[in-house]
């Protein structure tokens, strides 16, 4: 696949695990520029209804800067409040293709056509496949946060 100019992806990064890692890690790999969505602490309370998210708006803010530059060195991007599921996605011409992990990928449907209703491009669907932790689950930030497995998806309780 060709570079693309600008590309978007997103999330809460809460805890950043291998899952978000093999999301930016694609992001990166095929764009010059990436935007990344964070939502924001009020579009988590009314997305995540029995949200427990550890950390505010803010400190993912820091620990997503910080993880990324300290495992992307020439990474090009910016990072946006999302105060709702679409973000720019739905309004700018520039965004190429949006990379989502499988789960969200029924999210793309919708974006695409509100893309299309808006006389854009449909944007290139880029999904990574789901992380799963050693019990052969997806790997959270809610089974993190609740003590079941560590970032890299290793067991810590039974």
């Amino acid at each position: 696949m060709e570079k693309l100019n600008l590309v978007a992806t997103g999330g809460t990064f809460d805890y950043i695990h291998i899952g978000h890692i093999k999301l930016l890690s694609t992001a990166f790999e095929i764009s010059d520029h990436v935007i990344i969505g964070l939502t924001s602490d009020r579009f988590v309370k009314r997305y995540k209804l029995t949200s427990n998210i550890k950390n505010n708006y803010l400190r993912r803010l820091f620990n997503l800067k910080k993880y990324i530059s300290l495992n992307f060195k020439d990474a090009n991007y910016t990072i946006l409040k999302l105060e709702d599921e679409f973000g720019p996605v739905i309004s700018s011409s520039q965004i190429q293709a949006i990379i989502v992990s499988e789960e969200t990928l029924v999210k793309v449907k919708q974006i695409n056509k509100i893309r299309i209703s808006n006389c854009l491009e449909p944007l290139r669907v880029i999904v990574v496949e789901i992380a799963k932790s050693s019990d052969g689950k997806p790997i959270s930030s809610t089974r993190i946060r609740n003590g079941e497995i560590d970032e890299k998806g290793q067991i810590l309780k039974k």
